[in-house]
């Protein structure tokens, strides 16, 4: 994979891991409540408003767009740790014994894109960061289709891979939009 990306890639995880980080001190796990579902629909307004405002070219919550891609990664995160997970598991889990988990997720996702990247080049530097986001919310319908079938597909990829996807996209977008304020 192209060197500057690998290192705009680990830049834009370690933001989300060192606010991952600080949430988990503030807050504990008290996503550990929410069901699989559930953290998808979390994922599915932060990206409907992402959407929303680059369709209505402004915004009335002061909440940057940076910080909606940064919370979906977060989440999609969540929800590969929390698939992973077990309902018999603690609600509280100490962010020492989070952390493992989160970065074997970044690293199994990072793979991902070195091999996506390796077949597509970099293509999706070519895109625009609303066409990627309607990419995110097409894989979050799918998502949610899967969670309606119990996870069951006939010849889709399933529910992990496609958060990984996600995950990757947003990433693209943290990216480019850091790109276009340089």
């Amino acid at each position: 994979m192209n060197t500057q990306t690998l290192s705009e890639y680990k830049e834009v995880i370690e933001l989300c891991k060192e606010l991952f980080k600080n949430k988990t001190i503030d807050y504990g796990t008290a996503w550990r409540i929410l069901r699989l579902p559930s953290i998808t629909d979390q994922v599915f307004i932060k990206a409907q408003r992402i959407r929303s405002i680059q369709e209505k070219g402004t915004q009335m919550v002061n909440d940057p767009v940076r910080d909606e891609f940064i919370g979906i990664i977060n989440y999609c995160l969540i929800a590969l740790i929390q698939s992973e997970l077990e309902e018999k598991d603690p609600l509280e889990i100490p962010y020492s014994a989070l952390e493992p988990k989160y970065d074997y997720w970044v690293e199994e996702t990072r793979k991902l894109l070195e091999n996506k990247n390796h077949d597509y080049g970099e293509a999706w530097r070519m895109m625009r960061v609303s066409s990627i986001t309607d990419i995110i919310l097409m894989k979050l319908y799918r998502i949610k289709q899967i969670e309606d079938n119990q996870g069951l597909t006939l010849v889709s990829e399933g529910i992990q891979a496609n958060y990984q996807d996600i995950i990757n996209y947003s990433v693209f977008c943290m990216i480019k939009l850091k790109e276009e304020d340089d």
